[in-house]
């Protein structure tokens, strides 16, 4: 006797079909990804990025040289295009949430928003936090494909839309490893 199935049964089965199809695009728990910090706007400034997810938090690690000393602003900015001598091109920073631009650590602020950079005497700067918000591979608050941009004056978490943080000295696409 021939077996029918029932339109639920055959609804269940095809998505559970779609959730192990959606799996195997999940992004692993340590996923990785890098970016390459290139001169811009006549600087000297270059360094490399690098980016590892952590739970709800992303690890992120940089080295870059030929900074002035003191602190720099530093954002997740929304293209991935650092094609324009000024890195124009990287857009603004990035925002997923639509809200004001602003401390690293408060509510009200882009997801790119991320600690200045330091540099040395030297012009070096060795940069290390966990940020909330950001992910690697999936999701609104995705960044691979997007850029790190460094910019010539420090941050100043309030002015918006974007810290009064100077002219854009570094720019490098963010690719997964």
């Amino acid at each position: 006797m021939p077996r029918f199935f029932s339109f639920v049964q055959v609804a269940v089965a095809g998505a559970a079909a779609l959730m192990v199809m959606g799996c195997s695009h999940a992004p692993k728990a340590d996923a990785q990804a890098q970016a390459k910090l290139e001169a811009r706007s006549g600087s000297t400034v270059g360094g490399v990025v690098m980016l590892k997810a952590m739970g709800d938090r992303l690890l992120v690690e940089a080295r870059v040289s030929g900074l002035t000393p003191g602190e720099h602003g530093f954002h997740v900015h929304e293209s991935g295009d650092c094609s324009a001598p000024d890195a124009a091109s990287a857009k603004g920073h990035f925002n997923p949430d639509g809200k004001g631009h602003g401390h690293h650590h408060g509510s009200e602020r882009h997801a790119g928003d991320l600690p200045n950079l330091v540099a040395d005497a030297s012009g070096n700067a060795s940069y290390k936090a966990e940020v909330p918000q950001l992910k690697l591979g999936h999701g609104t608050h995705n960044i691979v494909g997007r850029s790190l941009v460094v910019h010539a004056d420090p941050d100043d978490y309030k002015s918006q839309p974007a810290g009064n943080s100077g002219k854009r000295v570094a720019c490098g696409t963010i690719v997964a490893m």
